[in-house]
C-alpha cells in the first residue's frame, strides 16, 4: 500500500518527502489515516543518528492520532471512523512475563519489541513513523482516543504523556506528594500537568526565571530559577521525587539532595552524553534513581482515560510539513511552548 510522509535519508540531511509502502493490512490489522502526529526530541536524535541506531530511509514520529479507514475481518475492538492513536511501539512477542503482564514495553524477548520507526516487524517489513498521509498497525497497539479531548493536543499524549504518567504512577506519587519537574518542554510541561492531576505540590526547576509564569498557568506550585547560586540549598530533603526530563548532558548530583531519604530521581530525558554521577548523596539518603520507558498497551489506555476526565491535552503549535525541519531545530534551542504537532492531512 502506497503512502507519502516526510523522510530523513540519512543523519546529516534534511527531511524531505518521500514516497513509500505499508504493509497490505491483515487480518487483526488496522488501517488508520493519521490526522495529527506530534515531534517528539526522540524523533530528532534519532533522524539525526545521535543514538546510533537509526536506519535509513528514516520517517519519524511515534505520537499519532488518525481515524480508522478500514479493519481487518478478526478485528473487533475498533470499526471504521473511529478516532485512534498509535505511540511508540507497534508489536511485541506478547508470550514473555512483560507482554503477558501489560508492560509490552519491556518485552523481554531479544528483538521482541517492534518499535513505531526504524525498527523490523515481526513479518521482516521495515517500520515508517507518523510523519505521513496513513499507517497499518496490529489492533493489540491501537489505542481508544475518549471524545473529550482534543485530537491535536492528544497526539503528544502517546509519547510525552504516557512517558511521564507512568514513572509518576510507579514512584507513588498522589495527593500530598511533593513532585520537583526538572525542564520546561515537551515532557515537562506534561509532568507539571499529571503530577498536579494527581494532587502533587509541584515545583518546577527550569536554569532561568523565563518560565516561570507559564510554569505557574500550567499547574506549578513553585518555581526555582537552578543557575541562582545556592539556588537548591534551602530544598535539601524536600521532594519524594523528582522527574529529570532534560534531554542533554546536565547536573544531577544537586538536585539528589533535594530528595527526601527514600526518594526517587526519574529519569526520561535521554542525553546522547553520559552524566556524571556522585554516589554518597544516593548511600546516604537511600535515594534511587531510575529509568522509565513510556508505558505498556494497559497503562497508556489508562493514561489517556485519566487526560480525558481531566481535560489534560499537550500545549502545541501546529506546523505543517515544510515546517518539520524548522521546527527540530526550534525544539533543539527551546524554541516551542510546547510541543509542534503536524496537520498530516497535508501530506
Amino acid at each position: 500500500m502506497q503512502t507519502r510522509g516526510y523522510a530523513a535519508s540519512s543523519g546529516d540531511t534534511p527531511l524531505a518527502p518521500f514516497t513509500f509502502e505499508r504493509r497490505a493490512p491483515g487480518d487483526r490489522d488496522v488501517h488508520v489515516a493519521i490526522e495529527f502526529c506530534g515531534v517528539c526530541h526522540s524523533d530528532i536524535h534519532s533522524s539525526w543518528n545521535e543514538w546510533q541506531h537509526t536506519s535509513y530511509p528514516f520517517v519519524p514520529g511515534h505520537e499519532i492520532i488518525g481515524r480508522v479507514v478500514k479493519t481487518g475481518r478478526a478485528v473487533t475492538r475498533f470499526k471504521e471512523g473511529q478516532r485512534v492513536g498509535v505511540g511508540c511501539f507497534v508489536n511485541s512477542c506478547r508470550t514473555c512475563a512483560s507482554c503477558k503482564a501489560g508492560r509490552e514495553n519491556y518485552c523481554d524477548t531479544p528483538g521482541g519489541l517492534v518499535m513505531t520507526y526504524s525498527s523490523v516487524d515481526r513479518d521482516g517489513t521495515p517500520t515508517y513513523g507518523g510523519y505521513s498521509r496513513d499507517i497499518v498497525v496490529d489492533e493489540h497497539f491501537v489505542l481508544t482516543i475518549p471524545d473529550s479531548l482534543d485530537p491535536a493536543g492528544a497526539a503528544p499524549l502517546l509519547c510525552a504523556g504516557i512517558t511521564t504518567y507512568s514513572p509518576l504512577r510507579a514512584a507513588g506519587v498522589t495527593k500530598g506528594s511533593r513532585v520537583a519537574v526538572m525542564g520546561l518542554g515537551g515532557l515537562g510541561h506534561m509532568g507539571v500537568k499529571l503530577a498536579a492531576s494527581f494532587g502533587a505540590e509541584v515545583t518546577v526547576f527550569s536554569r532561568t526565571s523565563a518560565k516561570e509564569r507559564d510554569a505557574r498557568r500550567l499547574g506549578a506550585h513553585e518555581y526555582v530559577a537552578t543557575s541562582a547560586p545556592g539556588a537548591l540549598d534551602a530544598l535539601a530533603g524536600r521532594y519524594d521525587a523528582v522527574l529529570d526530563t532534560i534531554s542533554a548532558k546536565h547536573d544531577i548530583n544537586g538536585v539528589l539532595n533535594c530528595l527526601k531519604p527514600h526518594g526517587t530521581l526519574i529519569m526520561v530525558g535521554a542525553s546522547p552524553e553520559p552524566l556524571d554521577l556522585a554516589t554518597f548523596p544516593l548511600i546516604f539518603g537511600n535515594r534511587k534513581i531510575v529509568g522509565s520507558l513510556v508505558g505498556g498497551i494497559p497503562e497508556t489506555q489508562e493514561m489517556l482515560e485519566h487526560c480525558g476526565t481531566h481535560g489534560i491535552t499537550s500545549d502545541i503549535e501546529m506546523i505543517g510539513p515544510d515546517q518539520i525541519n524548522a521546527a527540530f531545530d526550534r525544539t533543539v534551542r527551546g524554541d516551542v511552548k510546547y510541543r509542534f504537532v503536524i496537520d498530516c492531512a497535508k501530506f
